[in-house]
C-alpha cells in the first residue's frame, strides 16, 4: 500500500490488496477498528476508583458505559451517509481528532455527569471510525472476500477487549483513572495520523451520493424495504449483544459469584476469548467450503446450544467449569456468525455502502448498549441472569434467521421452475 494518501479521485480497486497489500490492509483498518473496543474497556478496572473519587453509585458509573454505546450506535445513522456523500477520509480524520478531544474532556471532568455527557460524545466521534472500516471493507469487496476480510477485524475486536483490562491495569499501576483517558486520546492521534497518510480514499467521486438528508432518508428507506438485510442487521446485533453481555457481566459473575482474583478472571477471560479468536480466523475456509449463509445458520445454532448450557449450568449448579466451557462455546460461534452476517447484509448494498453500515453498526452498538445495563439491573447473586440474556439474544437470532433461509430457498425453488424469459433479473441473497 502507498505510503501517501491516494487522491480522491482515484478509484482503488480491492484487485490490488493481496500478498503483502493485504496485510497492511488488514493491520490499518485493525488499529481503527480497535479504538472502539479499547475505549469501552481499557476504563473498567479503573470504574471502582473513578466511582468514588466522583462520589458516584455504581450504577452511575456504569452509565458512562451506556453513554458511550449508544453514542456509537446513534452517530453512525448519521455518519454512514454522510461517507457515502463526502468519501471515507473526511468523517474518518474528523471523528478521531473528536474522539482525541473528548477523551481528553473525560480526563478533566470534574462530575460523573460531565464524564456521562464527554463519553457519549466520544462515542459519537468514535462511531465514524466504526462506520468508516467497514464501508472501505465493502467498498474494496464482497461475498468471501469481505467475510475473510471482516474475520480478521474481528480478531481484532477479540483480542482488544482482551488486552484492555489489562492495559487499563497496567496503566493504573503508573497512573490515575484520568490517565487513562490520556493514553486513549494519545491512541486517537496517532490512528489519525496513521489515517491520514496511509490511507487511501476508497469511494471516488463518481460513485457518491448527493449531500442532500432527503437522499439519505431515501437510502435508509431503501434499507428497511430489504427484508433480508433486515435480517442479517438483526443477527449481527444480536450476536454482537451476547458478546457485550458477557463482556460487561463476566466481571460480576466470575469474580463476584465464582470468587475469582483479578489476575485469575484475566486468565479465565483471556482462555474464554481464545474461542472467538481462533474460529474467527478459520470462518474464511469455512465460508469457502460451505458458504457464509450455511456457516453463518450452524454457528447461530452452536450459540443457541452454548447458552442453553450456560442456563443449564447455573440452574443446575454444575460449576465454574461448566460455565467456562459454555461461554468458550458461544464465543467462538461469534467469532464465526459476527463476520458472515455483516458480509452477508453488505453484499447486497454496495451502492449506499455507508449508509447499509451505518445500520448494522448502529444495530449492533445500541443492542449492545441495551443489553449491558440489563445484567446489572436483573442481577440476583447467580449466573442465571447473565445466561438468560444470552440465550434469549441467540435464540432470537435464530428464530430470525432459520424461517428466511427457508422462505428463500422456497424463492429459488420457484424461480427455478418459470420459464427463463420470466425469471426476475435478480433475486436477493439471504
Amino acid at each position: 500500500m502507498s505510503s501517501a494518501a491516494a487522491p480522491t479521485t482515484t478509484l482503488i480497486s480491492g484487485d490490488r490488496y493481496v500478498g503483502k497489500r493485504f496485510v497492511y490492509l488488514v493491520l490499518l483498518l485493525g488499529v481503527l477498528t480497535a479504538i472502539g473496543p479499547l475505549t469501552v474497556d481499557t476504563y473498567l478496572p479503573a470504574l471502582p476508583a473513578l466511582s468514588r473519587e466522583l462520589h458516584a453509585s455504581d450504577a452511575s458509573a456504569q452509565l458512562t458505559m451506556t453513554g458511550l454505546m449508544l453514542g456509537l450506535g446513534l452517530g453512525q445513522l448519521i455518519i454512514g451517509p454522510l461517507s457515502d456523500s463526502v468519501g471515507r477520509r473526511k468523517p474518518l480524520i474528523i471523528g478521531l481528532l473528536g474522539h482525541a478531544l473528548m477523551s481528553l474532556l473525560c480526563a478533566i471532568s470534574p462530575s460523573i455527569q460531565m464524564l456521562i455527557i464527554a463519553r457519549t460524545v466520544q462515542g459519537l466521534a468514535g462511531a465514524a471510525v466504526a462506520v468508516v472500516a467497514m464501508a472501505i471493507v465493502r467498498d474494496l469487496f464482497a461475498g468471501i472476500k469481505a467475510a475473510q476480510l471482516l474475520s480478521r477485524l474481528v480478531l481484532v475486536t477479540g483480542v482488544s477487549p482482551i488486552l484492555a483490562p489489562s492495559i487499563g491495569s497496567a496503566l493504573l499501576a503508573l497512573t490515575d483513572w484520568q490517565g487513562i483517558f490520556v493514553v486513549l486520546a494519545g491512541f486517537a492521534i496517532l490512528s489519525m495520523v496513521v489515517a491520514i497518510v496511509a490511507l487511501p480514499e476508497t469511494l471516488p467521486p463518481v460513485r457518491r451520493t448527493p449531500a442532500e438528508p432527503v437522499r439519505w432518508l431515501q437510502a435508509y428507506a431503501v434499507l428497511f424495504r430489504d427484508r433480508n438485510y433486515l435480517i442479517m442487521v438483526a443477527v449481527a446485533a444480536l450476536m454482537f449483544a451476547a458478546l457485550i453481555a458477557y463482556v460487561g457481566g463476566s466481571p460480576f459473575v466470575l469474580q463476584g459469584i465464582y470468587g475469582l482474583s483479578p489476575s485469575t478472571f484475566g486468565i479465565v477471560f483471556a482462555v474464554n476469548a481464545v474461542g472467538l479468536i481462533v474460529f474467527a480466523q478459520i470462518n474464511p475456509m469455512f465460508a469457502r467450503r460451505f458458504s457464509p449463509e450455511r456457516v453463518l445458520v450452524g454457528a447461530v445454532i452452536v450459540g443457541v446450544l452454548a447458552a442453553l448450557g450456560m442456563v443449564a449450568t447455573a440452574v443446575l449448579g454444575l460449576g465454574l467449569f461448566g460455565f467456562i466451557v459454555s461461554i468458550w462455546m458461544l464465543l467462538a460461534a461469534c467469532g464465526v456468525a459476527s463476520p458472515n452476517a455483516a458480509a452477508i447484509a453488505l453484499s447486497r448494498h454496495g451502492e449506499n455502502a455507508g449508509t447499509a453500515s451505518a445500520l448494522l453498526g448502529s444495530a449492533q452498538f445500541l443492542m449492545g448498549g441495551i443489553t449491558t445495563p440489563l445484567v446489572g439491573a436483573l442481577s440476583n447473586g447467580t449466573a442465571l441472569p447473565l445466561a438468560g440474556i444470552l440465550f434469549f439474544a441467540t435464540a432470537l437470532a435464530a428464530a430470525m434467521l432459520i424461517p428466511a433461509r427457508r422462505h428463500q430457498r422456497r424463492m429459488l425453488e420457484a424461480e427455478l421452475a418459470m420459464p427463463a424469459a420470466d425469471l426476475p433479473r435478480s433475486h436477493p441473497s439471504a
